[in-house]
């Protein structure tokens, strides 16, 4: 269950409304995440990631923008 989920942080990371973070993801401190976006599972992200987006991969890249 996500919420059982083990947290440890060296810094603060923001997770703004209505994101979703898959398993084994990796956030380094100082990152924020935007609203309504998406990370793959086994991302590593290491920089802040724009609302509506969806990131993966090894350092995380946008993979696609959420467009209303």
């Amino acid at each position: 269950m996500p919420n059982k989920r083990k947290i440890r942080s060296k810094g603060p990371v923001i997770i703004e409304k209505n994101a979703w973070i898959g398993r084994n993801v990796c956030i380094m401190p100082n990152v924020v995440i935007g609203e309504g976006s998406i990370v793959g599972a086994n991302s590593v992200v290491t920089h802040d990631v724009p609302p509506y987006s969806i990131v993966g991969g090894v350092p995380a890249r946008i993979i696609k923008e959420i467009r209303n």
